[in-house]
C-alpha cells in the first residue's frame, strides 16, 4: 500500500471512528473490540473507516434518514436485534424521535410481517426504558394541505384514495392483478396498509416510502413491490438520488446481492418515468 493510500485509509478510519462514537455515545465502539477479539482488528478498522468514514458521509441522504432506513431494514431482516437497538439509539442521537421510530417499524409490518415488527417493537421498548424519559411529545406531521383521504370514514375508500395518491398506477395494477385469484388479499392491502397505516401521523409520506424501500431491499424477494414504492417515493416528493443512496447505504446491512438487485429495479423505474 502506498503512503497516499495509507493516509486515505487512516483519514477514513478517523472520520468513521468519530461518527460511530457520536452515534453510539461511547469512546470505544464495541464492534472494534469484537473484531480484535478474533484477531481481526485491522479488518474492523477498515469496516469502520469504509462504512462510517466514507459511506455515511455521502451526499444525497441526510444522517437522520440514513438511520431511519437502517432501522427499517434491520426490522425487516428480523435477526439483528442488537444492531437494531444500536441504530435506533443512534437515530435518536441525530434527531429522529421515538414516535418516528415506532412509526417506521409499524410501516414495515405490511412488508416484513407482524413477527418481525413485534420483535422490533420489543427492541425499541427495551431501548426506550433504558433512556431518560425526557423526550417531549412530538408534534404531528400532518401536511399543510389536507391529503386526498382526509375525512373519508370508510376504510377501503380511504385506503384507495391513499394508494392512488402515493403509488399511482403502479399500486392500482397490483390490486387489479389479484382480482381473479385473491380479491380479498387486494382488499386487505388497500384497507390495512393504505387505509390504516399510511394515514397515521408522525412520519411523512416521503419517509414512509423510504422506510418501505428499505424493507423491500432487506427482504430481497420483493422486487416488484420495490419498484412500486420507488414510484411512490418519486410521487410524494422524493428523488432518484434518495432512492439510489438508500440502496447503496443498505448494501452494508443487507448484502451486495440485495443491493445490486434493488439498483436494477430502480433503473427500470427511472427509465419508465
Amino acid at each position: 500500500m502506498s503512503e497516499a493510500q495509507e493516509h486515505d485509509r487512516s483519514a477514513s478510519f478517523a472520520q468513521g471512528l468519530n461518527l460511530i462514537q457520536r452515534l453510539g455515545g461511547v469512546e470505544r465502539p464495541a464492534v472494534l473490540d469484537l473484531f480484535a477479539s478474533i484477531g481481526e482488528a485491522e479488518f474492523g478498522e477498515r469496516c469502520v473507516g469504509f462504512i462510517y468514514g466514507d459511506v455515511y458521509h455521502r451526499p444525497g441522504l441526510p444522517l437522520p434518514e440514513r438511520q431511519l432506513v437502517t432501522v427499517a431494514a434491520l426490522t425487516a431482516l428480523g435477526y439483528a436485534g442488537a444492531q437494531l437497538q444500536f441504530h435506533a439509539k443512534a437515530a435518536l442521537t441525530v434527531g429522529c424521535t421515538r414516535r418516528g421510530l415506532v412509526e417506521a417499524v409499524i410501516q414495515v409490518s405490511s412488508f416484513a410481517g407482524f413477527p418481525a415488527t413485534l420483535n422490533a417493537l420489543g427492541q425499541l421498548k427495551t431501548l426506550f426504558e433504558s433512556l431518560p424519559d425526557d423526550e417531549p411529545e412530538p408534534a404531528s406531521s400532518e401536511p399543510a394541505e389536507a391529503p386526498p383521504w382526509a375525512g373519508i370514514a370508510d376504510r377501503y375508500e380511504r385506503g384507495l384514495a391513499a394508494m392512488k395518491a402515493i403509488d399511482g398506477e403502479a399500486g392500482e395494477k397490483v390490486a387489479e392483478a389479484l382480482q381473479d385469484i385473491a380479491p380479498d388479499l387486494a382488499r386487505y392491502i388497500v384497507e390495512f396498509t393504505f387505509g390504516e397505516i399510511y394515514p397515521r401521523p408522525h412520519l411523512s409520506l416521503r419517509h414512509r416510502e423510504l422506510v418501505t424501500i428499505a424493507a423491500c431491499v432487506a427482504l430481497g424477494t420483493a422486487l416488484p413491490q420495490l419498484k412500486v414504492h420507488i414510484h411512490g417515493l418519486l410521487n410524494v416528493g422524493g428523488t432518484e438520488r434518495e432512492a439510489v443512496e438508500t440502496v447503496l447505504h443498505l448494501a452494508f446491512y443487507c448484502g451486495f446481492p440485495a443491493a445490486l438487485n434493488a439498483i436494477a429495479a430502480a433503473r427500470e423505474v427511472f427509465a419508465q418515468r
